[in-house]
């Protein structure tokens, strides 16, 4: 199932998408959780009872998709956990020598930095050195500590997108690269999540594809992470209780601006896109962020 949130007279609701049209659970399932944090944990039975819904539907719950303004998959996630330096070949373009790391590299975004698909990612006044970055998201189903690598796909939820729009000058002035990956407005997730059980085991062998104003600077396949999305949810659970609706940002590929002679910087007025089959494509405009005193 392919589930997302969008806005509503009466507040956020969940959907299912089939298509170009999308089933408002809020009016289909009343009953039903409208956050997927709550709604992923219930597992096989939540699944079953979506699915009923779905196939009892009323009219007045049909939407079209094109209609609606979306909002990103997880409302406030826990955590979202990024891993670095996942690509061999992004690491052979890293402005600095980098060697294969033997742990994934790992920092963490805040929820206020996340923007959801078609909202504008906000380039920051102080930098022009805004870069894009499209990578694959594992979003957690099921509450989890020291998972063994060998049951780690048994804990995921669902599959998503995200753009880790990076402000470079600000990620490399010290050797955290936190104030460079957290600007307001500068990481896009969504459109939807899309359950496990639609893609291939730990969604492998799946083309990942960035453009940016319609031309391909990124591509490749999620089977050439060096850790493999199973490896990640295990090693960051050695560390911390993972929960449901946590998201795993799981690492970019190779072409990214930084990387390249001259550098190719996102600017006011550019779109770019990520795009995973069988997950979907998320498309965000880049603007100039607002001048603002507070």
């Amino acid at each position: 199932m392919k589930f997302l949130r969008f806005t509503t007279a009466s507040g956020p609701s969940l959907g299912v998408r089939q298509g170009d049209d999308v089933i408002d659970l809020g009016l289909a399932a009343p009953d039903l959780p409208r956050d997927l944090s709550v709604l992923l944990p219930l597992e096989a039975d939540g699944l079953q009872a979506v699915r009923r819904a779905l196939d009892r539907a009323p009219a007045s719950s049909v939407k079209a998709y094109a209609s609606l303004t979306l909002l990103t998959p997880i409302p406030r996630p826990e955590k979202i956990i990024c891993i670095g330096l996942n690509y061999a070949e992004h690491i052979k373009e890293a402005p600095t020598p980098q060697v294969v790391p033997t742990y994934p590299v790992v920092f963490l975004r805040q929820a206020q930095s996340l923007i959801a698909h078609n909202e504008p990612l906000r380039r920051p006044l102080c930098s022009e050195q805004f870069d894009f970055e499209g990578e694959l998201v594992c979003v957690i189903g099921r509450r989890g500590r020291k998972i063994p690598r060998d049951k780690a796909l048994e804990y995921v939820g669902g599959y998503s997108l995200f753009n880790d729009a990076s402000v470079r000058d600000y990620q490399f002035k010290s050797p955290q690269w936190t104030v460079g990956k957290n600007f307001d407005a500068t990481g896009a997730f969504g459109p939807e999540l899309v359950t496990a059980d639609e893609l291939p085991p730990g969604a492998h062998g799946l083309m990942l594809t960035t453009r940016l104003n319609g031309q391909v600077v990124q591509q490749a396949s999620t089977a050439d992470m060096i850790f493999d999305i199973a490896t990640q949810i295990s090693l960051m659970s050695e560390a911390m209780t993972l929960m449901p609706g946590d998201v795993i940002v799981t690492g970019t590929p190779s072409g990214v601006g930084i990387g390249r002679n001259p550098p190719l910087w996102m600017k006011h007025g550019d779109l770019c896109t990520v795009h995973v089959e069988g997950v979907g494509t998320l498309s965000n405009p880049v603007l100039d962020e607002v001048s603002s005193s507070r």
